[in-house]
């Protein structure tokens, strides 16, 4: 049984991660009742490592260094273990040392590995969980004395991305670095869980055996049918099957029956699970004691199934990660590897797809036949295929990070009915993005929430910023399955469109027609047709026009389209198509009107004309469908091709003083507040943000004194959210230029509102401009979320808002506060001035940098932002700080919970 943990225990430093070799181990604060386990880890260790660690040899921990080891206050000592199974596998520590006037925080750090698990990445995980320990606590420099022989834990601290000094005093090297993240830290950490998450899952897809554990006698039945489709399937690798009833000595489809996980011969890579849920978590117990390394679990009656369902979901998860195993499922449909050296159909669809370069991953058990079929139909081949089912463990995400490297996947699709981690999202998918196009039907806009089963926190972001997210990593996202196969016919086959300069050639002037309609409509321009050849002309003649579309030099892409004269379509139009689009190299889509039984005869054409290694041509029922396949890959297109831009770093930005006036204001109010004017005006100026400034006044004396000084003109101005800036509701008065007027200003303002004037705001006139608002929030879900619009209104009637999850580039600030439909009003829009978009974008890129940094920020309000022709001035501010919530991609390695 795991004991409780102390009082003031930090459960928050919990945390399961990936190692290097894909497996997975525990990582959390030590305990006072771990010292048995700290005894015999020191007790394995070798003499080299006892004397690297403590400078001596020390064969055993007296009782009276367990008790100091093990009991720590979590604030100035610190130690965190490495778990795997029951057992320590590593331990980190530090101790804070004397506070020194004028230098940042630091502390002592330690580290030592389990002579088993070395070379696994345990040291550089236990440095980012104790480095991001120690920030919590306002540590911001870690130093450590290492024997010059310890070679490799020297290397953890310089390969970490750290600046690392080192020095040398009798005999020690004495090492220190500042442990804030830097763009190379955080590069370092992200390449390193790129590579373990890729083994984690590859070793789910390619195992040397499976186990399938519930197999049944009974034909039809789930566990009769997974063990069938390995059997069929071709497997590669060993197979067993485990039923609980077996006779000694039976075979079952060929394959010998053992009653018992713990019967198994030896080791084993891939468990396949189909027992009652009741079952599973002893048969994990199980696998895990035989040092199985992956699960595949079909079993439902899990999260979907209610409180108690999650309850053993999560000791499911709970104990296959513990003991290194990763966990597809439960509720899944299965994995599927079409690779020749693996040929693994363990799902229940029973005809392996045919091999091909399209990556497929379906949170949906249900809807994965659907899209399998549909692979099927169109024979569109797979390279791999998962279906997470309850997504527990294994998503999208680490799919992704999978298919990044995979060389036998050219374009992947993912449906997703949740995203668990939006910002890990974004910033995997935008990696994947950029090689490889990523398709994705997400499922939810209708706002009909979150299917049972998956583990998601609440978010409060409107769906456009999912939209915008998705846009913003260069994702294809689409309405439906159909739309995603229609799609991956196109990145998977075609090469990359080099613009949108449209070709239309056919034997129809009504099907040019819509064909044409339909680039306009999705933003292609038509440069070449349409053409039509005589409805009954032969091959030649349309040849001959094909070859013409595919020679103009001012064309990027092809619609080929066919009206057959005869129900079924004439494989020769087909071949010709074919023969021309390889020998054209663009980009081309056909449609045969009304069928897609032409694929095969488009996949299958030869001749002398037509290379071995020629393109397939995607073919589709409607010009419509084409077309809309071949927008959405043109976009992508472009995405690529787009400058990426560089990592926002303003000058003038100080995110320590920032910090500073966060944790100040949150010391005083721990649940959370609205700092005063002065708090926000420190918080903004750390930013690099000028608020203009502004006086609160309770009588016309008070205002005309706060006008003198502040300088005439002034802005009268109601205070409080729900009033503030609405002109409409009379809630501003400008350009007030003496004492008299501001008299009348503040009693007219007092006979409309009443005693909601009872305090006002004087504020110097700041001159002409565009009002906007550039506004973050965050989001228990997707963390910062920067939106922006122009005042008045686009905002206020039209909701006119674009929205964008930090870290963004310059880039994406630069999409940002382009994307409104009021943009032009920034750029000269019926002869109106251009104003300065430079100077406002430089303030939402301040805004961005200080959400990304302090996720204690609630609410980051700046409006009006008055953009002029010359320099953008920040005219109101509110700032709501909140506890913070953590985020779901933090600053160190970890698996979601």
């Amino acid at each position: 049984m795991v004991p409780l943990p102390p009082v003031g225990y930090p459960t928050r430093w919990e945390a399961d991660v990936v190692l290097r070799d894909g497996a997975t181990a525990h990582v959390r604060p030590i305990r006072p009742s771990d010292a048995d386990l700290v005894a015999a880890f020191h007790s394995r260790q070798s003499e080299e490592s006892r004397y690297l660690r403590f400078f001596a040899p020390m064969p055993r921990l007296s009782s009276r260094d367990l008790e100091r080891f093990t009991n720590v206050d979590h604030v100035d000592r610190v130690a965190l273990v490495a778990t795997v199974g029951e057992d320590i596998v590593g331990i980190a520590r530090f101790d804070a040392t004397p506070v020194r006037a004028g230098a940042p925080r630091a502390a002592e750090v330690a580290f030592n590995i389990s002579d088993a698990h070395q070379g696994r990445g345990l040291g550089s995980v236990l440095l980012e969980h104790l480095a991001a320990a120690a920030r919590e606590r306002g540590i911001r420099r870690f130093t450590a004395d290492v024997l010059p022989q310890n070679a490799k834990m020297i290397g953890v601290f310089r390969e970490a991305g750290f600046e690392v000094r080192q020095g040398y005093s009798d005999g020690v090297l004495e090492v220190s670095f500042d442990i804030d993240p830097t763009e190379r830290s955080v590069d370092v950490m992200r390449a390193r869980e790129q590579r373990a998450e890729a083994r984690s899952v590859q070793a789910l897809l390619t195992p040397s055996s499976v186990v399938v554990v519930g197999a049944s006698r009974t034909p039809g039945s789930v566990g009769h049918r997974l063990l069938a489709d390995v059997v069929t399937g071709g497997f590669t690798g060993t197979v067993h099957a485990v039923n609980a009833e077996a006779a000694p000595g039976e075979l079952l489809l060929g394959v010998p029956v053992l009653r018992s996980v713990r019967d198994l011969p030896g080791p084993v890579d891939l468990a396949v699970v189909a027992v009652p849920a009741a079952a599973v978590v002893p048969t994990v117990a199980e696998c895990a004691s035989m040092g199985v390394r992956g699960l595949v679990v079909v079993s439902s009656g899990f999260a979907e199934t209610g409180p108690e369902g999650l309850a053993l979901q999560r000791e499911l998860v709970r104990i296959a990660r513990a003991n290194g195993m990763r966990v597809v499922g439960p509720n899944s449909y299965g994995v599927v590897n079409t690779d020749p050296a693996v040929r693994l159909n363990a799902s229940l669809y029973g005809q392996v797809p045919p091999a091909g370069r399209f990556g497929l991953f379906s949170q949906s058990g249900a809807l994965a036949v659907t899209v399998l079929s549909s692979a099927q139909r169109r024979g569109l081949g797979l390279s791999t295929f998962v279906s997470a089912g309850n997504r527990a463990d294994v998503s999208g995400n680490d799919l992704m990070q999978f298919w990044l490297d995979h060389d036998a996947t050219a374009a992947v699709g993912l449906y997703l009915e949740s995203i668990g981690n939006p910002r890990k999202f974004s910033r995997v998918a935008r990696t994947l993005a950029r090689k490889k196009p990523v398709i994705v039907v997400k499922s939810g806009a209708s706002g009909f929430g979150v299917p049972p089963g998956h583990a998601v926190r609440a978010s409060r972001a409107p769906f456009e910023a999912v939209d915008s997210m998705l846009r913003q990593a260069g994702v294809i996202r689409v309405e439906n399955v159909h739309q995603l196969f229609d799609v991956a016919q196109v990145a998977v086959h075609q090469p990359l469109p080099q613009g949108v300069r449209v070709a239309i050639v056919g034997n129809s002037d009504a099907l040019g027609t819509l064909a044409a309609d339909a680039c306009v409509s999705w933003g292609l321009q038509v440069v070449h047709g349409p053409v039509a050849v005589a409805p009954y002309a032969g091959v030649e003649p349309f040849t001959a026009a094909l070859e013409a579309a595919f020679a103009d030099p001012d064309v990027d892409a092809v619609v080929a389209s066919w009206v057959p004269p005869t129900p079924e379509p004439d494989p020769a139009v087909a071949a010709a198509v074919a023969r021309t689009a390889a020998a054209g190299a663009k980009t081309t889509v056909t449609c045969f009107l009304g069928t897609r039984t032409v694929s095969a005869a488009l996949a299958g054409a030869s001749g002398p004309d037509v290379p071995a290694d020629a393109p397939v041509v995607p073919s589709y029922p409607t010009p419509e469908d084409a077309v809309r396949a071949l927008a959405a890959v043109v976009r992508y297109a472009q995405w690529r091709r787009r400058d990426r831009g560089h990592p926002l770093a303003p000058r003038g930005v100080d995110l320590r003083a920032a910090r500073a006036v966060v944790e100040q204001a949150l010391a005083q109010a721990p649940d959370g507040l609205t700092l005063d004017a002065e708090q926000t005006r420190a918080l903004l100026a750390a930013g690099g943000i000028d608020l203009l400034a502004r006086a609160e006044v309770r009588s016309v004396d008070e205002a005309v004194e706060a006008a003198e000084r502040l300088g005439w003109p002034v802005a009268l101005k109601t205070v409080g959210e729900e009033l503030a800036g609405r002109q409409d509701l009379r809630g501003v008065r400008l350009g007030i230029t003496n004492a008299t007027a501001l008299a009348e200003a503040v009693a007219d303002m007092r006979q409309v509102f009443g005693r909601r004037a009872d305090v006002l705001a004087v504020q110097r006139m700041a001159g002409q401009g565009v009002p906007c608002m550039v506004r973050s929030t965050e989001d228990p879900l997707f963390g910062p979320v920067v939106s922006f619009g122009v005042e008045g209104d686009p905002l206020d009637l039209m909701g006119d808002v674009a929205y964008r999850i930090p870290p963004l580039t310059d880039v994406d600030v630069a999409e940002l506060v382009r994307s409104v439909k009021a943009a032009p009003k920034l750029f000269g829009h019926r002869g109106t001035p251009v104003m300065d978009v430079d100077a406002l974008e430089d303030v939402v890129a301040r805004v961005a940098v200080l959400a990304d940094a302090l996720p204690e920020v609630a609410e980051m309000r700046l409006s009006p932002v008055l953009v002029a022709e010359r320099g953008a001035r920040v005219l109101g501010a509110e700032v709501t700080l909140a506890p913070p919530q953590g985020r779901a991609d933090p600053d160190r390695r970890t698996l979601p919970t």
